[in-house]
């Protein structure tokens, strides 16, 4: 009897509280990296290859510890960025509410799990091997019941309460924190067409995944930093596994040559390989002088339309391409207060529409973007001038 409550009181290893808690932690942290190198990384986008063993190893250890089956985690994130923020999306907030994003995240993803055809279309390329049909795909809940037998064995009944956080840690940081909060709270590096943002730019906690904003705009990048502040934890054990994972080329930032007067090739294929970095830097170099014409509007009459100074900000500051009719009308209020917010808007739908133009050939579209750069060169707002001469020089 002694031996059985010593057993219960700290299984087979004996450990501290301390190594139990260290251990949970580093148990987690290892499924968030098969989440973000593995899962989204690799499969979902192919922003990278990895060595068959360490794909296998982290196929095995989701498995284990989540019972998720590939092919199926991969439909419904593909699924995501098909519909975001539209009918479709498997777990919107803005289709659904944050509120059951944040609580009942897991409870969307397996009803989105039972769409046989949506998995069938989204599925493409993911693992079809033996092992994925006969045990991965077909006993996905037994993997997690062996960890509990292995957590039991191993820490007595505090076993169950480290299988309960390892449980718990992918439905509420993945399912509910990333596909929640990171399409409702944070800060926003570029205006890409859903509502993702950056949560934090320390990307720690949840593999790099808290970049989320960076990530929508450059989906089939390998590394989700982009701002020299933000830290992206899964690219550093990309960059550790060399040799074992190879990232495809980083979307790289166009270079500036200085004092360059004419747009060429190299401008224009700068630029349209960079609508969300072109567009950003505009806004970047608009920012103080919308504030200061907000500054003026507001202390004549109210913006209108339930707008304030902060929300009017956010709204000028959307790429044109973007806007749905909500938005739309809303800055039709908004632009009739100021001819200079009307002149500005209207340059910036101007060089919108650049990347609409899919039929133009590359003279046709040098000519637009030479013709775009000579009106805001020669505009009365000093901002729009300095940012056609940088853009120029893109190359």
């Amino acid at each position: 009897m002694d031996e059985l409550l010593r057993f219960l009181a700290d299984g087979l290893s004996g450990a501290s509280a301390p190594a139990i808690a260290a251990y949970t932690l580093v148990a987690t942290h290892v499924t968030i990296v098969a989440v973000t190198v593995y899962l989204h990384r690799h499969q979902a986008h192919r922003a990278l290859s990895l060595h068959p063993l360490v794909a296998h190893f982290f196929r095995f250890w989701l498995w284990l510890t989540t019972g998720m089956v590939t092919r199926e985690w991969v439909a419904i994130h593909r699924r995501h960025h098909a519909h975001c923020e539209r009918a479709g999306d498997p777990h919107s907030p803005r289709q659904v509410g944050l509120r059951t994003v944040l609580l009942r995240g897991a409870e969307l993803y397996r009803t989105a799990s039972q769409d046989i055809d949506a998995i069938a279309r989204y599925a493409a390329g993911c693992p079809d091997d033996w092992i994925e049909r006969r045990l991965y795909s077909r006993f996905s809940w037994q993997g997690v019941g062996l960890l509990l037998v292995a957590d039991v064995l191993l820490f007595g009944v505090v076993g169950l309460t480290v299988w309960g956080i390892q449980m718990l840690w992918i439905p509420v940081l993945a399912a509910g924190v990333i596909n929640g909060a990171g399409h409702a709270i944070g800060y926003r590096n570029f205006d890409c067409p859903e509502a993702a943002t950056n949560i934090v730019p320390l990307g720690l906690l949840i593999g790099g995944e808290e970049l989320h904003n960076n990530h929508h705009t450059f989906a089939t990048s390998a590394k989700l930093s982009v701002k020299w502040y933000e830290f992206d934890i899964g690219w550093m054990y990309i960059r550790l596994l060399q040799g074992l994972a190879q990232a495809r080329p980083l979307p790289a930032a166009p270079g500036i040559r200085y004092r360059h007067a004419t747009v060429d090739a190299a401008t224009l294929r700068a630029v349209l390989a960079n609508r969300a970095r072109v567009m950003a830097a505009l806004n970047a170099r608009l920012k103080p002088a919308w504030r200061r014409e907000l500054r003026t509007i507001m202390s004549n009459k109210p913006l209108g339309a339930g707008l304030d100074r902060k929300s009017a900000l956010r709204l000028l500051m959307r790429d044109p391409g973007y806007l749905d009719r909500d938005e739309q009308g809303r800055l039709g209020g908004l632009l009739a207060a100021s001819d200079y917010l009307r002149r500005v808007q209207a340059l910036r739908e101007q060089l919108a529409q650049l990347w609409h133009r899919s039929l133009a050939s590359e003279e046709q579209l040098m000519e637009a973007l030479s013709s775009w750069c000579a009106r805001a060169a020669a505009d009365k707002c000093a901002q729009v001038r300095a940012f056609a001469v940088e853009l120029r020089g893109y190359a």
